[in-house]
């Protein structure tokens, strides 16, 4: 007699599940034969495979020991590069002592206190033989008439607002000079950068430098930067030479009514059992230059400051860099706007080139193409601190 003691449902089930896995794997069948699928499989594979970290895991023991101390290696060569910074800082301090004479002189020219002589102001321009013939078709009368209105005009002291100018070449700082900042840096004769003393931590300073005014009693107002010039114990690899990491202001004394770097503003309060109302006067902060006196504290005691905060203590350090690097050193080419076209062309002298060397790679591709096609017939980017 025939064994009934398995279900009627048993065969039928492990039919369809045979059936489930048949198609499944036609599936897969289907899927693994589509070029597009296996190239994408194929890359993603490549690009785990083939990243530095997942190398070094494949590596036996004995090379990850070598590697480590090569990092070792790397760490006691970032502190020799630390103290190269360091002397290089001394040099220029020795070098600013050789340029002080001639940016002494500078503001001299500048504020009027002392005149060129002929040999100091002779000057030799590009375009001085066209400057030349335009005058020699200029008439005789024409010229007397101009040199008789300029006897009649008192002659400028100095170059009158010559650092002022400057601000205003230079789109880094007009960005943060307001209208009622200008008649303020209209009085600023000089700007100076001061390095630290040996054997003291890394800083420099800046010295603006202004005659007496309307608006604040200093004579100086200034603004140390404080640098480091050290591997990050953390992140020692990190390390590319000094970087600036504080900064300090000073309190400027301004006169009664003065200050532009607050604003007074009135506001309306309730009182809320007597329902009376009283007009009150308060000062908030306004947006100056002279702010730049004022500067955010970077965060020292484990905090972090907040993505604004960031991004305007680094513009701080950027300004303050540039101030030390660009404009002390080349204000006259400042002042004609020289400076700034060399800046320009230089960056876009870069871009050219890419665009160039691009076009260059899209030729050679083109003329690979035509040789490939040719051949197919035969071939298959100075005041208190604060």
């Amino acid at each position: 007699m025939a064994d009934n003691s398995f279900s009627d449902g048993a065969p039928s089930d492990s039919l369809e599940a045979a059936k489930d896995a048949s198609a499944a794997e036609k599936l897969t069948d289907q899927v693994m034969q589509n070029p597009q699928v296996l190239a994408a499989l194929q890359e993603r594979l490549d690009s785990v495979s083939h990243t530095p970290s997942s190398y070094i895991e494949t590596l036996p023991k004995a090379v990850k020991r070598r590697i480590n101390a090569l990092k070792q290696l790397q760490v006691k060569c970032a502190h020799i590069e630390a103290k190269f910074y360091e002397e290089v800082h001394d040099l220029e301090r020795k070098y600013a002592a050789l340029y002080q004479p001639l940016f002494d002189k500078r503001r001299e020219f500048v504020t009027g206190d002392v005149e060129p002589t002929d040999a100091e102001s002779e000057w030799h321009s590009e375009n001085e033989e066209e400057d030349k013939l335009a005058g020699d078709m200029k008439s005789k009368v024409v010229i007397a008439e101009k040199e008789a209105e300029a006897a009649e005009e008192p002659a400028p002291r100095g170059i009158p607002e010559f650092w002022f100018t400057i601000f205003r070449n230079v789109d880094m700082l007009s960005e943060l000079v307001q209208e009622y900042d200008e008649p303020i840096l209209k009085h600023l004769q000089d700007i100076k950068v001061k390095f630290s003393d040996p054997g003291q931590p890394m800083s420099f300073v800046l010295e603006f430098h202004f005659e007496p005014n309307d608006y604040f009693t200093n004579s100086v107002l200034t603004k140390t930067y404080k640098m480091k010039s050290e591997p990050d114990k953390a992140d020692p690899f990190s390390f590319e030479g000094p970087e600036i990491v504080d900064c300090d202001g000073c309190t400027i004394d301004w006169k009664k009514g003065k200050n532009v770097t607050v604003k007074t503003i009135k506001k309306k309060q309730k009182h809320k059992g007597r329902g009376t109302v009283r007009t009150i006067t308060k000062q908030v902060p306004n947006d100056s230059f002279f702010n730049f006196f004022s500067p955010l504290k970077a965060s020292g005691d484990g905090e972090s400051l907040d993505e604004d905060s960031e991004f305007t203590l680094a513009s701080d350090f950027e300004i303050g860099h540039f101030f030390r690097e660009r404009i002390v050193p080349r204000a006259v080419l400042y002042f004609t706007g020289e400076a700034i076209e060399d800046d320009d062309n230089f960056e876009e002298g870069e871009e050219g080139e890419e665009e160039e060397l691009e076009g260059d790679e899209e030729g050679e591709e083109e003329d690979d193409a035509d040789a490939s096609l040719k051949k197919e017939p035969s071939q298959p980017s100075e005041c208190k601190q604060q």
